[in-house]
């Protein structure tokens, strides 16, 4: 493999959708700039109420706190490209800004794949072992765990960025994505991209698979445990402390699933589809997240209302 350096390739092309005709661009950076306000909106008050009420610092609302976090700097990572590239045609990136986006697109995928584990976790333990739930998972449990899951996170993209960052660069420079990730880039490698595309793949597997394994373990347990509770209204209680996580998990790994499973059948799809999957499952849990903690979760819901409330009255007040 060639040093990154004698690559010829200066920028790259984000193409977006190939298939998307010149007169729509303005209406896809719209829709694309409403889910970028919508994201930061939600989430933003979703981080601001979990740090000022005191009433929601509890390690299953440090879990949430570091699910919107991410989700923020996902999105701002992504989207304000997409963004300039359909509304100002600005469709160049440098090659070092490309791996760069590259790197924290994955870095920020990989960690919420962790946070939903971590989730399930907090689920698995409080439903199935209640007595011993604030023995285990105590604020300072979940503080330490999220910091070594931002930490560790770093990992599995920085090992496919040094693999593809060693690969030369000739020549053709089109990405036909939304923004840069590991697939598009490898293939535009003028280099044999076997090796690298293998270890991306094994990293993959193993950030999607080792979650997603738990995940159903854990949540099988819980409906064992559920299921096996004689009083209904307990019974209905358990199910809704965890049916917001359900919703989460399922919005953010059911897409990704569908993608994994096109490519590793070698199942035929449009690009333009196979593109609208990618940010299906990227974009889509990020704007439903704060939702889905509203709605569902009881407190967050209550202290929501108890905030806006008072922000009301002392408008009218002044």
């Amino acid at each position: 493999m060639s040093d990154t350096n004698q690559s010829s390739i200066k920028e790259f092309i984000i193409v977006g959708f190939p298939g998307l005709q010149p007169q729509y661009h303005s209406l896809v950076a719209l829709v694309f700039f409403l889910v970028y306000v919508t994201i930061l909106i939600g989430n933003i008050l979703t981080t601001a109420l979990l740090f000022l009420e005191r009433s929601l610092q509890k390690p299953m609302y440090y879990i949430i706190l570091n699910l919107a976090l991410s989700d923020i700097c996902f999105s701002t990572v992504t989207l304000p490209k997409i963004i300039v590239r359909y509304w100002f045609q600005l469709k160049s990136i440098s090659f070092v800004d490309c791996f760069v986006q590259k790197q924290l697109v994955h870095y920020f995928g990989t960690l919420n794949s962790f946070i939903m584990m971590l989730m399930a976790l907090d689920r698995y333990v409080a439903i199935c072992f209640p007595l011993s739930y604030h023995m285990l998972i105590t604020n300072r449990t979940i503080l330490i765990l999220s910091c070594m899951l931002w930490l560790i996170s770093w990992i599995f993209p920085t090992v496919t960025t040094i693999h593809q960052l060693a690969l030369y660069y000739c020549g053709p420079n089109t990405i036909n994505q939304c923004y840069c990730e590991s697939n598009s880039i490898t293939k535009l490698a003028c280099d044999d991209p076997t090796s690298s595309m293998m270890v991306s793949f094994a990293l993959s597997m193993f950030v999607l698979l080792v979650p997603l394994s738990f995940t159903i373990f854990s949540y099988s347990q819980i409906i064992i445990s559920v299921l096996r509770i004689a009083n209904s209204q307990s019974r209905y209680k358990a199910f809704s402390t965890c049916s917001a996580q359900l919703g989460i998990i399922a919005l953010y790994y059911v897409p990704r699933c569908v993608v994994y499973v096109t490519n590793t059948l070698r199942i035929i799809i449009r690009i333009d589809f196979h593109i609208l999957l990618v940010l299906l499952y990227s974009l889509l849990p990020p704007m439903l997240n704060p939702l889905i903690y509203v709605i569902r979760t009881t407190e967050i819901k209550q202290c929501f209302i108890k905030r806006f409330r008072g922000m009301i009255v002392s408008s009218v007040s002044n």
